[in-house]
């Protein structure tokens, strides 16, 4: 591999041969994932892109999904490529059917990341050398071509790793909020809220004024909301958890809620609660209970069983699925840009992410680093350098 040595300006020659290292998950027809690491040549530009030399990429639960899928970790193994490292792993045959539409192909991943221009199209030429970031996928690779229009530049002095998180989970939190003021809601309640983006979400609430009731599932991370700052904070594992939910909903008046759990019941327990809370104003008597509209939006899968609703809820009420790229999308571009500025002007304060560990491409793909960011626990977010 012949990659020219970056200067000063940051500029790699346009002369110079350029290929990048870059991680692919595989999902073979006999039933097996293969995480394989492979080279790309990078080729000419078009006039309006840019070649960037990743620095760091987070792990995003949404990251883990796409590398393992449904895969057995029990039964993963290492193996060697082209004398590169590798991860091979068995998927049961029940998970199958659901994979057909990925069925055989190579996919890169590594939704954002961030790093510098090395190169770039004649229309783009003063962005080499800036630090820039992106969501454009396929960042766990050394160098990744895209269009300049999808790059945020950052401030001067702005590292790489300091950037890496500043979409999936920053986007995340204000789309929540502003959903939240579309809507007509008041407050908001959030599940796994310990969490790197629950944390987030915590410091834009108090910045703005939002009564937010966090729901987590130990005591330790009751403290440690409590040690930033969050008001309404309930464990899920306490015997008394629905009436303390059921309180934290009363003092707020929070009829909008984000689960990060999505399967068994805790989407349900949410409805019951809020239900329990309008009730207790309600004057009265109605056999539908009450027609206070009650709105579940579920945007993870902690847990993958299937969601269970008893529908007890009132008139009026939904569960629906979120994802931040389509409510972006209802946004708009100059509400979207509005979020991205934020974000640039927050992104040492509201919007520091912390990690447990930066891992090499390597790393990755080693069964003992995978056990670790395989959990998707809180405080245990990784971070991917490419570079190293």
């Amino acid at each position: 591999m012949r990659i020219a040595v970056v200067g000063a300006t940051g500029r790699i020659g346009a002369d110079e041969k350029l290929t990048s290292m870059g991680l692919r998950t595989l999902i073979t027809p006999d039933g097996e994932l293969l995480l394989t690491l492979e080279e790309e040549s990078i080729g000419d530009l078009s006039p309006d892109e840019v070649v960037i030399r990743v620095e760091a990429s987070p792990i995003n639960p949404t990251d883990v999904g796409l590398l393992l899928g449904p895969a057995d970790l029990s039964g993963m193994a290492a193996f060697s490529l082209n004398g590169r490292p590798g991860l091979r792993a068995p998927i049961a045959p029940e998970h199958m059917s659901s994979l057909n539409s990925r069925m055989g192909k190579s996919l890169p991943v590594g939704t954002e990341g961030a790093g510098t221009v090395v190169r770039a199209g004649a229309n783009a030429v003063d962005l080499i050398g800036k630090t820039v970031s992106t969501m454009s996928g396929g960042m766990y690779a050394s160098f990744r071509r895209v269009n300049a229009g999808e790059c945020m530049v950052l401030p001067t002095g702005t590292s790489a790793q300091a950037a890496a998180s500043m979409y999936v989970n920053p986007l995340t939190a204000l789309s929540m909020v502003e959903v939240m003021r579309r809507e007509g809601h008041s407050a908001l309640i959030h599940t796994a809220a310990a969490s790197n983006l629950g944390q987030m979400l915590n410091r834009i609430c108090m910045n703005d004024g939002i009564p937010l009731v966090n729901i987590v599932r130990s005591e330790e991370q009751v403290k440690t909301l409590h040690s930033i700052g969050a008001k309404h904070v309930v464990n899920s594992s306490a015997e008394s958890f629905f009436e303390d939910l059921t309180m934290a909903i009363t003092a707020t008046g929070a009829t909008l809620a984000f689960d990060a759990i999505g399967g068994g019941s805790m989407s349900d327990s949410i409805l019951r609660a809020m239900e329990a809370a309008s009730g207790a104003s309600q004057t009265t008597f109605s056999r539908y209970g009450t027609s206070t509209p009650k709105q579940v939006y579920i945007y993870g899968s902690l847990n993958p069983e299937p969601t269970v609703l008893t529908r007890t809820y009132g008139s009026s009420w939904a569960v629906a699925r979120f994802l931040v790229l389509n409510a972006l999308q209802k946004f708009g571009n100059e509400t979207t840009l509005s979020l991205k500025n934020r974000i640039v002007r927050e992104l040492s304060t509201t919007f520091a992410s912390r990690y447990k560990a930066t891992l090499s491409l390597n790393d990755v793909v080693n069964p003992e680093f995978v056990k670790e960011y395989a959990r998707k626990s809180t405080g245990s977010k990784f971070l991917v350098n490419p570079s190293l």
